[in-house]
């Protein structure tokens, strides 16, 4: 049995006019009403919950709190071959490696989302749905991926790169884990694997989770940015820099005053992909993630202390 678990976005939005694509209200159809509109689910032994209904970008704690313990809850039901999320896509890549991270699943967690409402003259987020549910399905099948047009992400890799087209995520490294072809799971790669870290380091009441801001290094970046963090109480920063996460100086020098108040910091990259090298006598790197994977690690270390 494959089970759903609905979150809302723009799969279950809905707009005045089909040919609406762009002024539509995420969120508001449930998941059972997303699955009647898949006819080839029909004879698919499925279950079905709404864990949340929200537009992606309002994604926050408490909501990830409630998903990754439902998550879970279906992955110990040992009938449970797979699950799948209904997603937005705007921070599907930031839920993905949570999930990635405190479940590490030995079963497929699947999630998808859609770039046109459910009430677009070409919706696609019928056949994204019915590609998740296969990949669940699939033999052999584990841990976090995202299924989307047609293509399988990892948690690591995935992130969206394009604001409006439906092929709208990319893996920055370019290895898929599979492909979907009318129906059928070719897979690629290697499913990802990882250590859980448990629900045990997500449990905090959201208010009690660490701050983590991002700063972006730009031409003429400064510390005016790190400095208002700082008076703000911030527990750690992401700085984005420029190519292998360099720093403006004026924002470095901030930046590495935050460090000595106690602040964590890490640096990544504003660039699509690639990594960002740890090198001798610089401030500590982000490896090859992305700034919000890499503020969703740094919010998993400071909730250990």
């Amino acid at each position: 049995m494959i089970v759903i678990l609905g979150t809302g976005g723009t799969i279950a939005g809905t707009a005045q006019s089909a040919a609406d694509g762009v002024g539509y209200t995420a969120a508001q159809l449930r998941v059972e009403d997303l699955l009647a509109a898949v006819p080839t689910l029909a004879g698919r032994r499925l279950e079905a919950h709404q864990v949340a209904q929200l537009d992606s970008k309002d994604m926050d704690v408490a909501t990830w709190q409630a998903l990754a313990a439902a998550v879970q809850a279906q992955l110990e039901r040992p009938e449970v071959g797979g699950i799948v999320i209904t997603h937005g896509t705007d921070t599907l890549e930031e839920t993905a490696y949570l999930l990635h991270r405190v479940v590490a699943p030995a079963k497929p967690v699947v999630l998808t989302a859609a770039m046109r409402p459910a009430t677009a003259l070409v919706p696609d987020g019928p056949q994204n749905l019915a590609d998740a549910v296969q990949v669940a399905a699939t033999p052999g099948a584990a841990g976090v991926v995202v299924a989307f047009a047609g293509r399988v992400h990892d948690a690591l890799q995935v992130r969206k790169t394009h604001s409006y087209r439906v092929d709208a995520f990319e893996s920055t490294d370019g290895a898929l884990v599979a492909r979907v072809e009318e129906g059928a799971v070719r897979v690629l790669g290697c499913w990802p694997t990882g250590e859980a870290l448990g629900l045990a380091r997500i449990a905090a009441p959201a208010a009690d989770w660490p701050r983590v801001d991002i700063v972006l290094n730009h031409a003429g970046a400064d510390g005016c940015v790190v400095r208002a963090l700082l008076a703000a109480g911030v527990d750690g920063i992401v700085a984005a820099g420029t190519g292998n996460g360099t720093l403006a100086r004026p924002l470095e020098m901030a930046l590495r005053d935050a460090q000595a108040a106690g602040v964590r910091v890490l640096r990544s990259t504003r660039c699509d992909a690639g990594p960002v090298m740890d090198l001798p006598g610089l401030l500590p790197s982000a490896g090859a993630l992305s700034p919000v994977k890499a503020r969703i690690e740094l919010m998993l270390a400071l909730l250990a202390r």
